[in-house]
């Protein structure tokens, strides 16, 4: 990398020597943007728990068959890949603060279409919605922090937005546990509803205010978030190199993070893990389980736990040798949950011809109480190595940024 490069990597601002007062008003605002991935996490698993409910719904309320149940899982992925490439218009046209705010709207929005729904394309449409808004979050809510953080704080608070997302799942599988469709719809409109409330009060990054040459606004954004705009410089960036063009492809420090990152991010995509958090609940329903919503909850459980760990051993670690270990988890566990599949379909009482959606006995047998314990750890391995997977993808993903000149938010 040439020192040209190396001085794009830099942070736009910076301490040039000792340690300025800091002001604990970073992490209220970096509360109030993780409140984002919350609202993602919550929207990815609401489908969980609300299928099963939907498939239960008495007239007049809308009732889902076994094809639009698939849908209203998997169209809030449609909407995020929309969401995605608005976000990354968004961010640097209306900046980090406005695009939070803005993403709310669909969010709530969705859920609130969702919670008056009389049919099923209003359901979808809200999940299209809400799906919108994720991916919008997905995005702009780690730039914020990731450019709101000093140092010192900036890889705890990244290490944050994952998990918020995970913390997001497991709140919808708990509120599913006790809720029907409707109320945990409304539910889902409080997280990103306290987010517009304190995203209100919160500053600009002062990095984005930089870059549009709103000086006297950035000093006040440092006032705010780190107690003191004394002692900070600001080297200069040239115009040329803050967006990304093509022709950038033909350096080989560019294209091969560019080309190791995407295939990661596919072959995550391609392992199942969302169809496991937007079906978890039918998946064990299927699988014969006393109880499918303890069930997605203790997996739900497992995948915050794994989060955590993975945040805290992998600096120690390394993310190739962990992201090696997650992918011969995740293959043992699936091996496990087929093999449940293949020794249950032939009994009597587990029968795999039964219909997916079909209401079933959770009570499993005496003779098949193994088996189902089976599945359930078999799919909490999975979550745990999907877990640490997708920490360290991130985490790598950001380093490989890191190298890019292209790269224009700091990551954790």
């Amino acid at each position: 990398m040439t020192p040209e490069d190396q001085e794009e990597t830099q942070p736009l601002l910076r301490p040039p020597g000792g340690s300025a007062p800091r002001s604990r008003r970073v992490f209220l605002a970096a509360f109030a943007a993780a409140l984002g991935p919350l609202s993602f996490g919550f929207a990815l698993g609401y489908s969980s728990p609300a299928i099963p409910s939907l498939r239960r719904a008495a007239p007049p309320a809308p009732r889902l068959d076994a094809a639009a149940a698939s849908w209203f899982g998997a169209i809030v992925t449609l909407g995020a890949a929309a969401g995605g490439v608005l976000g990354g218009w968004l961010v640097d046209l209306a900046g980090r603060k406005l695009s939070l705010l803005l993403c709310t709207v669909p969010f709530v929005t969705g859920f609130a279409v969702i919670t008056a729904a009389q049919n099923v394309w209003m359901l979808l449409g809200g999940r299209l919605l809400t799906g919108l808004a994720c991916g919008i979050a997905s995005l702009v809510a780690p730039v914020y922090i990731s450019e709101i953080a000093y140092p010192e704080v900036r890889g705890l608070l990244g290490s944050c937005v994952q998990l918020m997302v995970v913390i997001g799942i497991l709140l919808a599988y708990l509120a599913g546990w006790v809720l029907e469709w409707r109320w945990l719809a409304v539910l889902g409109c409080v997280p990103p509803s306290f987010m517009l409330l304190l995203m209100c009060c919160m500053p600009e990054t002062p990095r984005f205010l930089l870059t549009k040459h709103k000086h006297q606004e950035a000093m006040a954004a440092m006032q705010f978030l780190w107690g003191s705009e004394q002692g900070w410089e600001e080297p200069p960036v040239r115009a040329e190199h803050q967006g990304f063009r093509l022709v950038q492809l033909q350096r080989p420090g560019i294209y091969k993070p560019f080309i190791i990152g995407i295939s990661l991010m596919a072959f995550q995509q391609l392992s199942g893990i969302n169809a496991v958090m937007f079906y978890a609940e039918s998946i064990f329903q299927e699988a014969k389980f006393k109880d499918s919503s303890l069930a997605s909850v203790v997996v739900g459980v497992i995948q915050v736990l794994f989060t955590a760990i993975a945040a805290l051993v992998m600096d120690r670690a390394g993310r190739r040798l962990l992201l090696a270990l997650s992918g011969v988890v995740m293959v043992f566990s699936t091996s496990a949950f087929g093999a449940y599949f293949k020794l249950t379909q032939d009994g009597p009482s587990n029968s795999s011809h039964v219909e997916l959606w079909t209401p079933v006995s959770m009570e499993p047998t005496n003779a098949s109480m193994g088996l189902a314990w089976l599945a359930v750890g078999s799919m909490c391995l999975f979550i745990a190595g999907g877990a640490q997977a997708l920490r360290c993808l991130l985490a790598g993903l950001c380093l490989l940024h890191l190298q890019c000149p292209f790269h224009i938010g700091l990551c954790p």
